[in-house]
């Protein structure tokens, strides 16, 4: 049996981080009183827990295929991995687990949250670690248990107010240092003002020419 046990019971953005960032409410409870925890966590993303509408469907094409194989694409996937130390405590505590975000559309996790309009995006923590405990024999440490995890269904509106807060009106995508090249030399050529107007100029140009 695990020393520890673990549930995820809320979530809230972090407004003063360096990069987005949200904060999972980990609440855990131990068996004997713990000394300190070092401990590891594993987020899954579980995207067959929730129903998806026709707009995502079409969004999330690039991730998981034509709906017809979604029943064999729809798997579960990374998120992240996230470490921390917890300090001493006895029967139960509650600790921030803070996780840092990115909205590059390279990375699958941001590709899938950015797609849903609503809703809640299904997810799956799963721990391992250290605990140690200190009794009058001295310093134990003992395996947190593999089997060890906690789900939760993060709401899509704290994922979309934390990117709001951070990169406001605004996303991210990651080019070849060549097509950076050639996109500055046409803005410079054209004396446009913005990279949005840029993309404006080229988007029309696209439809013009059919």
């Amino acid at each position: 049996m695990s020393p520890v046990s673990f549930d995820i019971v809320g979530a809230r953005v972090e407004a003063y981080a360096a990069v987005p960032t949200l904060d999972l409410r980990l609440r855990i409870t131990a068996r004997e009183p713990v000394h300190a925890l070092a401990l590891r966590c594993q987020i899954m993303i579980e995207p067959k827990r929730r129903h998806y509408g026709p707009d995502e469907e079409r969004r999330l094409t690039e991730l998981f295929g034509e709906t017809p194989r979604w029943g064999e694409t729809l798997r579960p996937f990374l998120w992240t991995n996230v470490s921390t130390v917890v300090t001493s405590f006895t029967d139960t505590t509650e600790i921030d687990l803070p996780i840092a975000c990115t909205y590059d559309f390279e990375v699958a996790a941001a590709k899938y949250m950015h797609a849903l309009d609503d809703g809640e995006i299904p997810i799956v923590a799963m721990f391992s670690g250290t605990v140690f405990a200190r009794s009058a024999a001295g310093l134990s440490a003992s395996p947190v248990s593999w089997s060890e995890e906690a789900s939760y269904r993060l709401p899509v509106t704290l994922w979309r107010d934390m990117m709001d807060l951070y990169f406001p009106n605004s996303g991210w995508l990651r080019l070849r240092r060549e097509t950076i090249d050639a996109l500055h030399r046409y803005k410079t050529e054209r004396a446009l003002l913005s990279w949005d107007e840029t993309f404006e100029q080229l988007l029309k140009q696209a439809g013009e020419d059919g």
